[in-house]
């Protein structure tokens, strides 16, 4: 009897086998599946609101970028509306994307919930949150042109060019690093293969885009 349960308590210390804050936060980078499965299997949620935070920032400023906001608004007001009420709201589309995530899975045989899979983006996307630093280096440099459509500046101020293509490798590894992270997290979440990840991250794209090619086909022929 006692071999037994000591079997069995070793069994579950492989199971949640502790990683401390900083094992977070340094081993996502090298063993992420290890550093997933303890998120997922212990259900830590230590930091996971700051992440969501930075997570809302780093995707409103993604928009003011693409959208151009820079053309219409001061940088203040980007600032203001990218930090306090991207950081407020903009983590709500990832939930919204979880929630696909976790319906589509389904389809594929997949285990993960809503709240499991939303915990695991917010901790695939700390390479991504860093990517502010070199986002910020280009506002500094650049200041609301940054923003804008027009990039002449960067043909005048050979410096300004440099930062801003070291910035843009440096934002862009950072941004994949995220998207290889997600995979890898859904992958354990969903205890699917990495295969069967990438088709779950896919299919609540095409629920969404197909209706909408569709949609626009026929506003066109009729």
């Amino acid at each position: 009897m006692e071999t037994k349960y000591t079997e069995n308590h070793f069994e579950e210390f492989e199971k949640y086998e502790a990683l401390s804050d900083q094992d977070i936060f340094t081993k996502i980078w090298t063993e992420p599946r290890r550093v997933f499965k303890f998120i997922n299997d212990t259900q830590y949620e230590k930091y996971l609101y700051i992440l969501l935070f930075f997570a809302g920032v780093v995707r409103a400023f993604d928009r003011a970028t693409s959208k151009d906001m820079g053309d219409n608004s001061s940088l203040l007001s980007i600032l203001f509306i990218c930090i306090v009420f991207g950081g407020a709201l903009g983590w709500i589309s990832y939930y919204i994307y979880a929630a696909f995530l976790s319906w589509t899975g389904k389809w594929l045989n997949g285990v993960g919930n809503t709240s499991s899979i939303f915990r695991m983006m917010a901790f695939a996307m700390i390479p991504s949150i860093l990517g502010l630093f070199f986002l910020f280096l280009q506002v500094a440099v650049h200041g609301q042109d940054y923003f804008k459509n027009n990039t002449d500046y960067l043909e005048s101020n050979t410096v300004g060019n440099i930062i801003f293509w070291i910035s843009f490798a440096f934002e862009t590894l950072l941004s994949l690093t995220s998207l290889v992270l997600m995979v890898i997290g859904l992958s354990e979440v969903q205890k699917f293969s990495i295969g069967k990840a990438i088709l779950n991250f896919i299919l609540p794209i095409l629920l969404l885009v197909v209706p909408i090619v569709l949609i626009v086909m026929i506003a066109t022929v009729f």
